[in-house]
């Protein structure tokens, strides 16, 4: 059996056996990308019956204005030219089965891409939040926070935006709408403010902290100084912490956003990303550029604006929200 046939099966099992809420929520989040992404790729297939170097050329421009990346781009067709020639495929309706194949193993790349978050059974989880200002850095850990409630774990937030106008107080509502604790302290020195929340958390027995940081990237020396010493800070109070360190990136900036990963990765020990704002860019493609080009896996994506509207990756999920209407 084909992905696809594979993918056709996952699409009639949705309802029976995968959170509906779920599927619905990747079906919603994508429908910009699949109405902007997939009805080019079809209409591609009604201008082209046949395969040929037109088609491939018109292809290649469509995948790049996906935001798939330029490099992706790139080796996708040269994988593509080299299964149709090895499998002797005329009928561009067909080769559209393959190209949904193809994106899938671009993702997977023969790996097991884990998309969980890693915890820690001797006290709190710690997951350390980067990224730039205006990515919904801050919301993002309202989510996660309120997903974590959901599940019945204790959760605590912790302001280490500490310069930013706002930031602490921004926190400190969500800290409330959540029902979880707080700390934060308003212009003063963040590793500081990071280590008494952190052994407030130690004493109120919190099972997840969430911690925001500044989102200065303008002068990475500066800010990576200050992301080691908050990481000596984690690590002392809370040994092997902090456990994860998730990247948010806001979808709609397309390849600006692969280049905040690649500037993080090299600052800081990035463990995962988060995509924010997928339900409001026609530029899904990110998803896979980001795999192919910094090598990260996306932990969890943003499909909406309500609280419950985070949720945690799923590439099958990912490509049924892309190609359902195909299947």
């Amino acid at each position: 059996m084909g992905l696809f046939d594979k993918f056709k099966k996952i699409v009639s099992k949705t309802t029976e056996e995968k959170d509906k809420v779920v599927v619905e929520s990747y079906d919603k989040g994508l429908k910009k990308t699949r109405d902007e992404f997939v009805s080019k790729l079809s209409l591609l297939g009604i201008k082209y019956t046949r395969v040929s170097d037109a088609y491939f050329e018109e292809l290649e421009d469509l995948l790049i204005s996906a935001d798939i990346g330029v490099n992706t781009v790139f080796k996708f067709i040269e994988r593509l030219k080299e299964r149709v020639k090895k499998e002797s495929i005329l009928d561009t309706s067909y080769l559209m089965e393959v190209i949904v194949d193809e994106l899938f193993i671009i993702y997977v790349n023969n790996e097991s891409l884990s998309t969980k978050i890693v915890e820690n059974n001797a006290g709190p989880t710690v997951i350390l939040m980067v990224g730039v200002n205006g990515v919904g850095k801050t919301t993002t850990i309202a989510k996660l926070g309120f997903k974590y409630k959901s599940m019945g774990k204790k959760v605590a937030m912790i302001a280490g935006d500490t310069f930013r106008a706002g930031a602490v107080e921004q926190l400190k509502i969500w800290a409330d709408k959540t029902n979880s604790l707080f700390y934060g302290k308003d212009n003063t020195d963040p590793a500081g403010v990071i280590y008494d929340g952190l052994e407030l958390a130690k004493k109120e027995n919190a099972d997840i902290v969430l911690i925001d940081t500044a989102g200065r990237l303008q002068n990475k020396v500066n800010l990576m100084k200050e992301l080691e010493k908050i990481n000596k800070v984690i690590n002392r109070i809370i040994p092997g912490a902090p456990h994860e360190t998730l990247l948010v990136i806001d979808a709609s900036t397309g390849q600006n956003g692969i280049m905040q990963a690649v500037a993080f990765k090299e600052i800081t020990n990035i463990t995962g990303i988060v995509l924010t704002k997928l339900d409001g860019t026609a530029k899904g493609g990110i998803v896979l550029a980001i795999k192919e080009e910094v090598d990260l896996p996306v932990k969890f994506v943003g499909l909406g604006e309500r609280i419950s509207d985070l949720q945690t990756f799923d590439i099958e999920d990912y490509i049924y929200g892309l190609f359902k209407d195909m299947m």
